[in-house]
């Protein structure tokens, strides 16, 4: 079942509802869309590799899960579910679904930047397509951190009852792609050429699609502040009455 050029429903152990959305998605284009309009998963409970199903029930995502989803999508409609893994140092490394128009890659990525997003589907190698991400891809002292990018990898590999209807975390998918033959994309005498991002840069990656959550112990601490702020207020206010 796992190599089917087009999954069913019944291959995939979704509900009808829950068929019915993914199969709305028959283009990358489409697929895209509907990442975006899912709010990003911060991961305020900790780390998470949540499958299509947990996706599709809280509405959030970040790079791994939506890139399952997509691939999960790109497979109901016929096309391999691919995933390419792209390692940074001192960094994140971020998850890509991938997909081919007239012998041309192109990704569908979930990210809550204005750098690391859809990429068209232009580029003649997988090489060409990781190197379009090097210039935005940065850490937070400005350094530019992506190194190395993976062979496709194709999650008919793994039992849909893991990544799209599990219960638990999808880690086996992301032990999968770190497991994966990985390729250099710059090496040590390109490095030392390359420059930090400037004031300018900075600036612009400050625009985030989702706003972070603050941290809870801050937030707690607010509301403490808030409160006792409000209390003070009444008092000074019930002292004032005549």
């Amino acid at each position: 079942m796992r190599w089917k050029r087009f999954a069913t429903r019944e291959d995939l152990g979704l509900t009808p509802a829950e068929f019915a959305i993914l199969e709305r998605l028959d283009t990358p284009q489409k697929i895209q869309g509907f990442l975006f309009d899912l709010s990003q998963n911060f991961e305020t409970d900790g780390e998470t590799c949540r499958p299509v199903r947990e996706v599709l029930r809280t509405r959030r995502a970040h790079c791994i899960e939506g890139a399952m989803l997509a691939g999960c999508a790109l497979w109901i409609h016929g096309e391999p579910p691919l995933l390419l893994d792209m390692r940074a140092v001192r960094d994140y490394d971020h998850v890509i679904a991938l997909f081919r128009r007239h012998g041309c890659w192109g990704a569908i990525s979930k990210t809550n930047g204005i750098g690391l997003r859809w990429r068209d589907p232009i580029y003649r190698t997988l090489r060409e397509l990781a190197i379009s991400y090097f210039h935005e891809y940065y850490n937070r002292r400005d350094h530019k951190t992506l190194r190395e990018y993976s062979v496709p990898f194709d999650l008919r590999r793994v039992d849909p009852k893991v990544w799209v209807t599990g219960e638990k975390n999808a880690w086996l998918v992301a032990e999968a792609l770190d497991n994966q033959r990985h390729f250099k994309l710059v090496n040590g005498h390109q490095l030392r050429s390359v420059t930090r991002r400037d004031g300018f840069e900075r600036r612009v990656a400050g625009l985030l699609q989702y706003r972070k959550p603050r941290p809870r112990v801050a937030a707690e601490a607010l509301a403490k502040k808030k409160t006792a702020t409000s209390s003070a207020r009444r008092s000074r206010s019930s002292r004032r009455r005549p």
